[in-house]
């Protein structure tokens, strides 16, 4: 039978195991919002290392604690394994978004590229709500408020030569570090799949704003696609632009060498009438030949 001295020590052991397990909610809750400020996005994966690194394994504990968080309005799921958190005393549902870091982290890979990449570097003629980056997983289009994410899986050529990261920088956004290809990688993307960069007049004036590209590292990434319609589009672009860019005969030999061996279409889906670039076997359409879009005030 308890005594009333065991109630009483039952009673403070209780109350301490409380006070304990408070306490280290309360330790928990601060070190989470250190990982809050320092990761404005941020994967379930990023959580899991920072709560392994101090103790925590538990699965139930990181489910419990992105519960709570989420109902205290302190994140916001974009998609599955994807958080963006909130700083504290902002309106969840005004908090501002930053898409260039939704975007670098869609996939444990991903590269921001093409249309994007222009975007990031602040080069590109208009802003467009669509984000474009590179992955090596199939990956569904994601929609986060106006802003709509789309991967897009690296080119078979680069996978085959294990040569992905070709030309890719690593910079650095509100502390984060985002993965983006290079203005040279870049210009020689866009002519690939202008589609994914807003189409001839937003590329050719995006392009335009660019004082210098280093040419060497144009030319090799244009030849490690290995293709020809590629090339051509390259070594016309350089050539129409080869005294604002410094272009010499070294470069364009280069591409040339590699040019088709029949006249090709630059635009792949059309067979309209164009100038037909002898130099590059490649038929241009005539508004990118006249760049008539200067004509329009």
């Amino acid at each position: 039978m308890m005594t009333k001295k065991d109630l009483t020590i039952n009673a403070e052991s209780a109350n301490i195991i409380s006070r304990i397990g408070r306490y280290c909610q309360k330790e928990r809750r601060l070190r989470l919002n250190e990982f809050f400020s320092k990761h404005s996005v941020f994967t379930i994966q990023e959580l899991t290392n920072f709560l392994a690194e101090r103790g925590s394994h538990s699965p139930w504990t990181r489910k419990a604690l992105l519960a709570h968080h989420r109902r205290q309005g302190r994140l916001l799921r974009v998609r599955r394994g994807l958080y963006l958190a909130v700083p504290p005393g902002v309106d969840p549902a005004s908090c501002p978004v930053d898409p260039y870091l939704l975007a670098a982290k869609m996939t444990d890979d991903a590269v921001l590229a093409y249309h994007t990449a222009l975007e990031f570097f602040g080069r590109a003629h208009s802003v467009h709500e669509r984000f474009i980056y590179l992955t090596s997983h199939a990956s569904r289009p994601v929609s986060f408020r106006t802003y709509h994410f789309r991967g897009v899986l690296f080119p078979k050529k680069l996978r085959d030569k294990d040569r992905e990261t070709f030309a890719v920088n690593t910079a650095e956004r509100a502390g984060i570090s985002v993965k983006v290809t290079s203005l040279e990688r870049t210009l020689v993307d866009v002519l690939t799949r202008p589609r994914l960069a807003g189409g001839w007049e937003e590329i050719w004036r995006s392009l335009e704003s660019v004082e210098f590209f280093d040419l060497d590292q144009v030319v090799e990434y244009a030849l490690l696609l290995d293709n020809a319609t590629t090339v051509a589009r390259v070594g016309f672009f350089l050539e129409q632009h080869r005294e604002t860019l410094m272009v010499d005969d070294a470069h364009l030999k280069r591409l040339q060498e590699r040019r088709p061996s029949k006249p090709h279409y630059m635009e792949r889906d059309g067979r309209r009438r164009g100038h037909f670039a002898s130099a590059w076997n490649l038929v241009v359409p005539m508004e990118v030949v006249r760049r008539s879009w200067r004509e329009v005030l």
